[in-house]
């Protein structure tokens, strides 16, 4: 007979899973293995769009993070979700950082002037030079009627300069694609990750 209290129990192990194919064998397990790959399929397939987007290093005197929006836009050019949008959080000896975002002009205009819970939901701080990647969701996305749209990305630093990109796609998406453009003075080069929904 085994000795069972060399086996390790649920309420010890800190990895249960591993526990359970230590106690039972791997047949107990197997099901359990498969649907948590399954569900991690899932998620990952819940999030269609990913933006990448450089913000380049530029040699001046006096330089400052820049401002950023992303949104999508319909064939109309019309707003029809926000997706980020980055400013100074709080106040500094000039005030507010909401004062500014009027810079972001095209942004302010299609809809951003009316700050509503939308644009808190994705509201951050600004950020540093280098690359950044931004998830857009199925449940952000969940609006969208089908048809053709774009992402797009504006850029505006105090003292600096105002870049507008956008990259097409089309919802829902039925393969995998990418687009790309550079930019040429606020931003550096701006991708689009498209992956269409899994097959059940």
């Amino acid at each position: 007979m085994s000795d069972l209290s060399k086996r390790p129990t649920l309420r010890r192990c800190a990895f249960p899973p591993l526990c359970l194919l230590m106690l039972f064998g791997p047949n107990i397990c197997h099901q359990s293995a498969v649907q948590a790959f399954a569900d991690e399929s899932k998620t990952k397939d819940s999030v269609p769009l990913v933006v990448a987007l450089e913000l380049p290093r530029i040699k001046v005197r006096e330089y400052h993070r820049p401002y950023v929006a992303v949104w999508v836009e319909d064939e109309s050019r019309e707003l029809v979700q926000h997706v980020a949008v980055w400013y100074q959080q709080g106040k500094n000896e000039e005030g507010h950082g909401e004062k500014w975002l009027p810079d972001l002009r095209q942004w302010w205009r299609r809809g951003g002037r009316k700050m509503d819970d939308s644009v808190d939901a994705v509201s951050g701080a600004t950020r540093s030079v280098g690359q950044h990647r931004i998830r857009v969701t199925n449940e952000q996305l969940s609006k969208l009627k089908p048809g053709k749209y774009n992402i797009v990305v504006e850029a505006s630093r105090e003292v600096g300069g105002r870049e507008l990109v956008r990259l097409p796609f089309s919802w829902p998406p039925t393969k995998a694609d990418q687009e790309k453009v550079s930019g040429k003075t606020e931003l550096g080069q701006v991708s689009l990750q498209i992956t269409p929904p899994r097959a059940d």
